[in-house]
């Protein structure tokens, strides 16, 4: 992946990031099946998990975990093309859900947010008590930021978890990320998709804790500044979105990390501009920086049409079971 070619017939960072969403092949034979563990969290709320078992055969399990991205699931075509490389590694897989993605409003006024390194140190404190050895972990766009938060929180203590991680597309710096998204084309193919579902999330939890925000401000937010404005920052603990923003960046700590730690991002990635990346002085002597011209946002289309994202998925679990 560090030398990734799009193909021919899929020019430009928008045409690789909507294409392989939407239309592009996520794995080879049988779907993805998962079962659905409901897991009760500490402040009284739930999360759901998707879980893919190792094959009844495979020794004692080894697993690999991947938070999903801005308003993704388990259904998010990455998801499943990585649960897939899982299954044919005969490694357990698992997709946690941040707080209502995964069909139903959590309980708790709290949602989620790019640092959310509690709630990720939470999930993977669990799941390595099921597993033989330190877990396989990934995370795409906002689920790698809070992933590599986590890594950059726990330190040298995060090696007793988790033996690598990988973060494939994040926005390190939110505040490039979050004003890329308000800027041309962005503005209005990408800012609208999220919206529609954040806004009416937002809303549903104002009725179930009224007085959380302010409602018709709610109904103004054109952006995610004005959103994160509204709801993600004063929610979550941070002043306003600049705060939110800059706290929760992990690229100013990225030195931190002490596990083997993969940041993969295409240098046309329409949510990420490429001057906002970090450069190998950076990112410490533990991150491996794969930054390919091509792929878009969480794209990275292989083959003839209609193309396959099977290849991303496999290179990065390739690079994190090197470095188990």
């Amino acid at each position: 992946m560090k030398r990734y070619r799009a193909p021919r017939w899929l020019p430009g960072g928008h045409a690789q990031t909507i294409w392989p969403a939407l239309l592009s092949r996520r794995f080879s034979g049988e779907p993805p099946r998962f079962e659905r563990e409901r897991w009760a969290t500490p402040d009284g709320d739930f999360i759901d998990v998707d879980i893919q078992p190792a094959a009844p055969a495979a020794p004692a399990p080894r697993w690999l975990v991947v938070f999903h991205g801005l308003e993704g699931s388990s259904q998010s075509q990455y998801i499943q093309a990585f649960a897939a490389a899982a299954r044919d590694a005969g490694l357990a897989f698992a997709a946690p859900h941040f707080r209502g993605c995964s069909g139903e409003l959590n309980l708790a006024p709290r949602a989620y947010h790019s640092g959310d390194h509690a709630e990720v140190s939470w999930i993977l404190e669990r799941l390595r008590t099921r597993s033989t050895t330190a877990l396989a972990v990934a995370g795409v766009s906002l689920g790698g930021n809070a992933l590599l938060r986590w890594a950059e929180e726990q330190g040298h203590a995060a090696a007793r978890v988790a033996c690598a991680v990988a973060a494939v597309c994040s926005p390190l710096d939110l505040a490039a990320g979050g004003h890329a998204l308000a800027r041309g084309l962005n503005r209005w193919v990408y800012t609208p998709m999220f919206l529609r579902t954040m806004r009416p999330r937002a809303l549903a939890r104002l009725a179930r804790h009224p007085g959380l925000f302010d409602r018709q401000r709610m109904l103004a937010a054109r952006d995610l500044y004005d959103f994160d404005n509204v709801f993600t920052a004063p929610v979550h603990g941070f002043r306003d979105t600049e705060d939110y923003w800059a706290r929760a960046s992990a690229k100013p700590h990225l030195s931190e990390i002490r596990i083997p730690a993969l940041v993969l991002n295409a240098r046309n990635d329409p949510f990420v501009p490429a001057w906002s990346l970090p450069a190998a002085h950076e990112a410490g002597r533990h991150v491996t920086l794969w930054q390919p011209q091509e792929g878009g946002h969480v794209g990275f289309p292989s083959g003839t049409l209609p193309g396959q994202v099977q290849t991303m998925p496999r290179a990065v679990l390739g690079w994190l079971r090197a470095h188990a």
